[in-house]
């Protein structure tokens, strides 16, 4: 029986105005397919965000404000067929592999809800299977020192890495790490994808308590310790005043 990390993946990165999941605005976008025998698809959109880009921002993944207005397509078209895009690969069974998820899943919620588009979760409801690289790499590694972003998993897993900071080359990086954990270790690679995703759920609540606990016994970042989500792959949006309970 074929095991869910030789078929196809689906890939997806974010590039943002910031890291304010209710707030910030996506800038670029990228959906890959790839794997599972058959050529990769890339899907990529640059959008006008309708804010400004911060400079700190534009130096990480290198597009100013000035670009996105120039070249940027309407945010809220651009938000549209990323969540059509997500939506197809989710109802064709491929699960969707993002590093650290939960921040890229939340800001397309939050801009489909802002732009009027209907959100991914309503069209694909309990559907929705994702592998988060970050979330398995902490579970199968815990006590490993250095950073857990997406270039430190690249060298730890042996994963080129072909541009740091552009959504397309993040997403495909994405996947080939999520192949390489999901190899070493049988437990996550033979495991079904719905298992796989109910274990994520429970493994990311306990990393973020870990890491709230750790900030609270760290002298000047007590403060943080509140700030750290434990939802996973999404944090629910939050109903308006007036809507139905």
């Amino acid at each position: 029986m074929a095991t869910w990390y030789e078929g196809r993946l689906a890939g997806f990165d974010l590039e943002t105005t910031g890291v304010d999941v209710e707030n910030d605005r996506i800038v670029t976008a990228c959906v890959v397919q790839c794997g599972g025998g058959h050529p990769t698809q890339t899907f990529n959109w640059m959008a006008d965000p309708g804010i400004e880009i911060p400079e700190g921002a534009a130096k990480v993944h290198g597009i100013t404000t000035e670009q996105a207005r120039a070249e940027g397509r309407p945010a809220g078209e651009v938000v549209e067929q990323l969540v059509a895009a997500l939506a197809e690969s989710v109802l064709a069974g491929l699960p969707v592999v993002a590093m650290n998820a939960s921040f890229d899943l939340t800001i397309v919620d939050r801009e489909a809800r802002r732009h009027g588009v209907q959100p991914l979760v309503d069209i694909v409801g309990d559907d929705l299977r994702v592998v988060d690289p970050r979330v398995l790499d902490k579970k199968i590694d815990p006590y490993r020192r250095g950073g857990r972003k997406l270039e430190d998993l690249c060298r730890t897993y042996d994963v080129r890495l072909d541009g740091a900071h552009s959504a397309d080359a993040d997403a495909v990086a994405a996947c080939r790490v999520a192949w390489r954990i999901a190899a070493k270790e049988p437990r996550i690679g033979e495991a079904p994808l719905s298992a796989l995703h109910l274990w994520q759920v429970s493994w990311a609540r306990e990393q973020a308590k870990s890491l709230a606990d750790y900030f609270r016994r760290t002298p000047g970042k007590e403060s943080w310790a509140d700030g750290v989500r434990t939802e996973w792959p999404m944090i629910p949006a939050q109903r308006e005043a007036g809507e139905d309970s």
